[in-house]
């Protein structure tokens, strides 16, 4: 036995020195872990594992928040009320090369409960807004962006009064589900950075815009609400349009604002602008928990605000929110 392993110890030693013979190299041993390949190179390590490329990055935010007022044979007076308002925001961004794709929803409702009034509860807050951006990069920072901007509401809206020498209150519908809701598309030259601490700047500039004004509601429709001509339900529209945004400034710790305005001016009569702004400054308490200030605001010259003494006209619409509740990011 002894004599076998002293033949297979010399044609071991043979074949090690017929090895570092052949110009000194080395032949690394190769191990297979998981699928991937470890490469042994004397007292290196180096490491084949293929790099998977991440091409879309989403998420979102839900927030909810409750205000409650229970009064019970009060002194002071006042009224029992309830108030919730809940948003909830979606995106899908891509990048790939040369090539963008930026996707977001935007969606809140509110309501507000109080015993003394007639019609208890109304609605506070009704909003969709939908964006989509798609872009081929020229140059570093400049892109050709073709864009789908839509915006609506989902319940009816109504007008509250209580006509003189009447103790009855009345409620006149003024809005409805798309009544009004708006769709624009354009296509044009996009500025958009992206900074070191994730914040992002994005302005486009659409010589060529399509903007329809959508009124499903009959009622609304005959009376030539929102702008369209009476018995229609949609008004077309081209024109140019501006479209700048700004996400994630950082104003202080923990307080971030993001915010967007669309401009358009219709050809026929240009210069006369529809703007929207939209403004949000959340102040993040910990991980569950933040307050947000929103603000919008609008102004369309077709739009008429009927006013309490029973007139119409052209107005800014203002709508302001503070919230404090539950926020969760994912």
């Amino acid at each position: 036995m002894s004599k076998y392993l002293l033949i297979y110890g010399l044609f071991l030693l043979c074949f090690s020195h017929t090895i570092q013979a052949q110009d000194r190299q080395y032949i690394p041993d190769t191990v297979l872990i998981n699928g991937d390949t470890l490469l042994m190179l004397g007292d290196s390590l180096i490491i084949d594992v293929p790099v998977k490329e991440i091409f879309w990055k989403t998420g979102g935010n839900y927030n909810l928040n409750v205000q409650q007022v229970t009064l019970s044979n009060w002194a002071a007076g006042g009224s029992s009320t309830f108030a919730l308002t809940s948003g909830l925001t979606l995106f899908a961004n891509y990048k790939k090369e040369k090539k963008v794709w930026d996707t977001q929803l935007t969606f809140s409702m509110g309501f507000n409960r109080q015993d003394n009034r007639d019609y208890k509860t109304r609605k506070t807050n009704d909003n969709f807004h939908f964006v989509s951006n798609y872009g081929r990069e020229l140059s570093e920072f400049f892109y050709l962006s073709t864009q789908l901007d839509a915006r609506a509401q989902l319940l009816a809206g109504y007008k509250y009064s209580r006509p003189a020498g009447s103790d009855v209150e009345v409620r006149t519908r003024i809005s409805n589900l798309l009544s009004p809701g708006y769709v624009q598309s354009s296509t044009g030259l996009n500025y958009r950075k992206t900074y070191k601490d994730k914040s992002k700047i994005s302005v486009i500039l659409s010589p060529f815009t399509g903007r329809f004004t959508i009124v499903l509601d009959d009622s609304l429709s005959r009376v030539g609400a929102f702008g369209v001509t009476p018995g229609e339900n949609v008004r077309a529209e081209a024109g140019v349009s501006l479209a700048a945004s700004v996400t994630d400034i950082q104003l202080m710790k923990n307080i971030t604002w993001k915010s967007d305005i669309n401009l358009f001016s219709n050809y026929e009569v240009f210069g006369n602008m529809v703007v929207n702004f939209n403004s949000v400054i959340r102040m993040k308490v910990n991980k569950f928990i933040s307050t947000r200030i929103e603000t919008v605001m609008i102004y369309d010259e077709n739009v008429f605000i009927k006013q309490d003494d029973g007139t119409s006209r052209q107005a800014v619409q203002l709508q302001n929110l503070v919230n404090f509740g539950i926020s969760l990011d994912f």
